[in-house]
């Protein structure tokens, strides 16, 4: 959208409890995502980086909807939707998941909490999981209720979240761990709190229980922020790409499986629980894989911003894969990019040509991620 004043969807895509506020503070453009409007514009985008990896950003990310799953079998059935082992998971613990087909394919990405033995969260990317998981629970025989609850995200992200969530919440919010979360209050808003965040930066997650109050939670973080630099803004493109984040429907869809992205170790096919997509991904691992994600760097002028469409990725004039992500790096001064490819040209080193509209560019496959691959900006503490 090019103006805020002009929405064209009708009342079939929903504003967020921060929508007043964004629009306030800036927001200029909106894209939909789960059915809802999130900002995209707050002005220049390398500028938003900057904001990000210097100081910190506030993010409307109530986009992000949380799928509510309650009742005497809800960690046998949470357990049902994804490869990964559940096990140890504990009450107040996060941890990213998959959740997959029946043939194997990556439906969501998204965050799981457990917020009790029975209850817990799963915190969306782009894709309808609360359909598919009412769906699944039909005949599953499991004692569970499904819902979506009142329940909306903001992000706070950058190297001065931290202090800005102390003057929020005092010192002991500097406790709560990586991947870990915790129920709070503001001057009487209900809010959960994780140190989680989609942005490869230090940062934390500010689900807010109680829609109605979200613009009034907005103000009184950017007021606490304001001399720390705090600015509005939006998820980075070029921030998380330089940490290889997935973007689902651009990195990973239902076509995609787990493996395809590196990501064999999100599944346990030895463990005694099943789920859904078992067999399949056992068969694709027996047989192995015709592609695989990469990283590349392209060489061509800076980006003007990310891809809109898959560029296509040729070897010797044949095709062999997509550029599913690419952008400018302001900080590594190149463009960078996740690309899907044939197994034959995944090694490092590896010359390709990608195709931007009549332009022929060099590609190289690199490591990935981009920067930080450890990630230790995020889980410092």
């Amino acid at each position: 959208m090019s103006n805020v004043e002009n929405f064209g969807f009708g009342t079939q895509i929903r504003k967020s409890p921060y929508f007043d506020s964004t629009v306030r503070w800036g927001a200029k453009e909106f894209s939909v995502y789960n059915h809802m409007y999130i900002p995209r514009d707050f002005g220049d985008p390398e500028q938003n980086f900057w904001n990000l990896v210097n100081d910190a950003i506030l993010c409307d990310v109530a986009v992000e909807r949380q799928v509510e799953i309650k009742g005497p079998d809800a960690a046998r059935f949470v357990q049902f939707l994804t490869p990964r082992n559940l096990s140890k998971l504990a009450v107040g613990q996060c941890k990213y998941i998959l959740i997959t087909n029946a043939e194997g394919g990556i439906i969501n990405d998204p965050i799981l909490l457990r917020l009790a033995e029975n209850h817990f969260w799963i915190s969306l990317a782009d894709s309808d999981v609360l359909l598919w998981a009412q769906g699944v629970a039909v005949n599953s025989n499991l004692d569970v209720t499904i819902c979506e609850p009142d329940v909306s995200p903001l992000q706070l992200q950058g190297p001065k979240s931290g202090q800005i969530m102390q003057k929020l919440f005092g010192d002991s919010v500097s406790e709560l761990r990586y991947y870990w979360h915790k129920e709070l209050e503001l001057d009487g808003i209900p809010l959960l709190i994780s140190r989680t965040g989609w942005s490869s930066e230090f940062g934390y997650e500010i689900f807010l229980k109680d829609g109605s109050r979200g613009n009034e939670l907005w103000e009184k973080i950017m007021v606490a922020g304001a001399p720390l630099g705090l600015k509005p803004g939006h998820t980075s493109s070029i921030r998380r790409i330089e940490g290889g984040m997935l973007s689902y429907h651009a990195d990973a869809d239902v076509n995609t499986n787990p493996y395809e992205l590196g990501l064999r170790r999100l599944i346990d096919l030895d463990m005694d629980a099943n789920f859904v997509g078992k067999d399949a991904l056992r068969l694709i691992e027996n047989e192995g894989i015709q592609r695989m994600q990469v990283g590349l760097n392209l060489k061509t002028a800076p980006l003007k911003g990310p891809n809109t469409t898959f560029w296509t990725l040729k070897h010797k004039d044949r095709p062999v894969g997509k550029v599913t992500s690419a952008i400018y790096s302001p900080r590594l001064k190149k463009n960078i990019a996740l690309a899907i490819v044939a197994t034959d040209f995944t090694k490092i080193g590896t010359n390709l040509e990608v195709e931007i509209g009549s332009e022929k560019v060099s590609a190289t496959v690199v490591e990935k991620p981009f920067y930080d691959p450890k990630k230790k900006i995020a889980v410092a503490i």
